[in-house]
């Protein structure tokens, strides 16, 4: 099986390289045990001081301390055509990041497409482009990997033409259902019938249903184009409580002695493997 390389990089965001790869190990995890068994992905994800630093055959999640245009975060290709994204630094990064890891690794190249019957009444069959965690974005959905907040994502079951007691329809179970786009969620499809695009969202009262009308597809990557036209909706739609702590949570109370003791334990057992080589 084919292995990806995954980099995560702080590129003036101010994250330290120590939180850094406590994220990455975090998602390495998520991939490894959640994600990949699932998806039949074999995938690595390590962190890096630098873009410089970073190998040349990783996708980099880039993280930004800010982004001026909303319509610039998430999907990107470079100019040889190779996948990154980019994320925009704030309390839920970490959520987003893992989002785009996930996504990332379902579809590199933007163009994967699932066909199944149209959510929306008298479509038929149409061709839904694979955006594993955008039904289930919201922070309300996530879930924690070593005690860092990570993105729910749907199983290839989300296609399923009909519901079945006891099918996981996304990994943490929030979807209950085929096709369910849950608050704060979209889903995207082609309808070739008539030749257009069409997205269900769920960022105010209600789910609702829409054309993409502005979608301008370039190289033949609609999820690129997707990003850019939803991602001003989508920030607004994340839920995380302002001043929230996403990374670290660990780093409070029981759980600063539970990990200080486990530091000074394996120190103390360095310590003692050391004297009895000297001897």
């Amino acid at each position: 099986m084919l292995t990806y390389h995954v980099a995560l990089v702080a590129d003036g965001a101010p994250v330290s390289v120590k939180d850094l790869t406590k994220v990455a190990a975090a998602f390495q995890k998520q991939v490894t045990r959640d994600f990949g068994p699932i998806w039949g992905i074999s995938a690595d994800v390590s962190a890096f001081d630098s873009l410089e630093d970073m190998p040349l055959d990783y996708w980099p999640v880039i993280i930004k301390d800010k982004i001026d245009d909303p319509t610039a975060g998430g999907y990107h290709e470079d100019s040889h055509g190779q996948p990154y994204s980019l994320v925009a630094y704030a309390n839920d990064w970490t959520l987003a990041a893992s989002h785009e890891t996930l996504e990332m690794l379902a579809d590199p190249f933007g163009r994967r497409m699932i066909a199944g019957a149209s959510p929306k009444e008298g479509q038929g069959r149409v061709k839904f482009l694979v955006e594993v965690c955008d039904p289930c974005e919201d922070a309300s959905c996530a879930y924690t990997v070593n005690g860092v907040v990570v993105s729910d994502f749907y199983t290839p079951h989300y296609f399923d033409p009909v519901a079945s007691v006891g099918t996981r329809y996304s990994y943490h179970g929030k979807i209950t259902e085929p096709r369910q786009v849950l608050k704060g969620g979209y889903l995207s499809w082609y309808d070739p019938a008539s030749k257009t695009w069409w997205q269900r969202t769920w960022f105010g009262a209600k789910a609702s249903d829409r054309k993409l009308d502005a979608l301008k597809i370039a190289g033949g990557n609609p999820r690129a184009a997707i990003d850019r036209i939803t991602q001003p909706q989508r920030a607004k739609a994340m839920t995380l409580a302002k001043g929230a702590s996403i990374v670290g949570q660990h780093d409070t109370g029981a759980g600063v002695a539970a990990f200080a003791n486990r530091a000074a334990e394996l120190r103390a057992s360095a310590r003692g493997v050391s004297r009895v080589r000297r001897r």
